[in-house]
């Protein structure tokens, strides 16, 4: 009994090892791409871009794969602010392509990869990525209609809030310490959303490189079979990961893992880009336009995401550029000190300070989702919801569902409690004074005092127009 037991504690310690190592690695550029990552989010205006859409052209492509590049990583905030899109006046071929790119084709996705896998990853996932883009942009009208595109917006307009203005551009932006606040919200509440993709993604690609040998993947993913073996691994690839319920930059230890028992390299890139075909995303495609549309929505990004990997895979065999060994640097089961000590310290250092700024309540600009912690951009939401007069902003329907569904329980300690933008006093937003600012939020008050000097200081603001008051909610 003792020797089994001991068996078992050596089989988890050696996986578990094998998952911290990977954090150890890449702990200090997940730290910089989600901090580069929401500050970019805070700093560049979207409205703008949102509102021009509507025809799927050269330029409004281009448009929305930038939109995505600035946008979160997280796939279901993704899915659901393509759904808001579409449902907003964007094409479905635009709303699509936005989805794509905020999840292959942000910062923080590109910096794991190069620290995993190196640098061919890193440009065959962009270079993969842009093929996307191109293929969608030609083919979404063939598998979905004028007519079936029309019913389908006609389907998910009723719950999306309409899109209002934000006030500022970016070059004053870049002078408010306001939005160095919002972008640190923006980083803590991307991580929040993604935390147990992270987890299970480093648990699961730890347990995988130890305890799974290259014999069984071998059985899954053709192996020494030349240009045969590589069409096989990409397109068996993204169906390997809508089993594998890990998205965003959650898959990429996954990808790493495979990449290390033998799965062709542009095998490894289709799985990549299959973050967002992963079954419970197909899950929430379904419920956003309805069984028939999902399994379209299936079938077209399954041989986009299989087509992008076996075509970079082939252009990077003819340059010479595939690399030349199957190694990861987190998947050793190392700890490097050095370089990787400080500045994994320094990481450390910066998520206090991200915290520190993120938890300045009494000047945010946007708003938390109450179930899931993500911050929200309260110019666009996905989806919001009213209660005791208050509006609640949700990064998408599955939250705000949930909000309505499990009622008070689900929602999160802060949201039971306000702090008064003037004194900072925490108040109970049930019980307080209120006021909507120019920036579209709703803030609380101690007292009459409070608010009115807060109305004041307002008045000059764009926007200021929009300021409502009312009594106790």
């Amino acid at each position: 009994m003792n020797q089994t037991l001991r068996h078992v504690l050596d089989w988890l310690g050696s996986g578990l090892r094998e998952s911290l190592a990977m954090v150890w690695v890449t702990f200090w550029p997940l730290v910089l791409g989600f901090g580069l990552s929401g500050l970019v989010q805070s700093m560049v205006p979207r409205d703008g871009l949102r509102a021009k859409l509507g025809a799927t052209t050269p330029v409004t492509t281009v448009r929305a794969t930038f939109l995505g590049v600035i946008s979160s990583s997280c796939s279901y905030a993704a899915s659901a602010m393509s759904r808001s899109l579409f449902a907003r006046g964007s094409s479905l071929s635009n709303a699509l392509v936005f989805m794509v790119a905020s999840t292959n084709l942000v910062i923080e996705l590109g910096l794991v990869l190069y620290f995993l896998l190196g640098w061919q990853f890193v440009v065959a996932q962009f270079a993969g990525g842009v093929l996307m883009v191109i293929g969608l942009a030609l083919l979404t009208r063939r598998f979905f209609s004028v007519k079936r595109e029309g019913e389908l917006r006609a389907r998910v307009q009723h719950d999306v809030p309409e899109e209002q203005r934000s006030a500022l551009a970016t070059k004053q932006r870049l002078r408010d310490p306001r939005y160095y606040r919002e972008g640190a919200r923006y980083s803590l509440g991307d991580v929040t959303m993604l935390r147990k993709e992270l987890l299970a993604g480093f648990l699961v690609a730890g347990f995988l490189s130890v305890h799974v040998s290259n014999t069984w993947w071998s059985h899954v993913f053709l192996q020494d079979h030349g240009a045969w073996g590589v069409l096989e691994n990409a397109a068996v690839a993204p169906l390997v990961a809508v089993v594998s319920f890990v998205c965003s930059v959650g898959n990429i230890p996954l990808a790493a893992a495979l990449w290390v028992h033998g799965v062709a390299f542009g095998g490894v890139i289709s799985f990549v880009f299959a973050d967002l075909v992963t079954l419970p995303l197909l899950l929430i495609y379904r419920r956003f336009y309805g069984s028939g549309a999902a399994l379209r929505l299936f079938l077209l990004l399954w041989p986009l995401m299989s087509g992008a990997g076996l075509l970079v895979d082939l252009v990077f065999h003819a340059l010479g550029l595939l690399p030349s060994t199957r190694h990861s640097a987190a998947l050793a089961g190392h700890f490097p000190l050095g370089t990787t000590l400080v500045l994994n310290c320094l990481a450390v250092a910066v998520v206090v300070v991200l915290w520190v700024l993120a938890h300045q309540h009494e000047e945010g600009l946007g708003a938390t989702d109450p179930i899931c912690g993500m911050h929200v951009d309260t110019n666009a939401p996905s989806a919001t919801r009213v209660r005791d007069g208050v509006t609640n902003y949700f990064c998408s329907l599955r939250c705000a569902e949930k909000f309505e569904r499990e009622g008070e329980p689900a929602i999160k300690d802060h949201a039971n409690e306000a702090i008064d933008p003037v004194c900072s006093m925490k108040v109970d937003p049930k019980q307080a004074l209120w006021a909507r600012g120019p920036d579209a939020v709703t803030y609380y008050f101690c007292s009459p005092g409070c608010r009115e000097t807060f109305l004041q200081d307002s008045s000059t603001l764009p926007g200021s127009s929009t300021i409502e008051r009312g009594p106790t909610p």
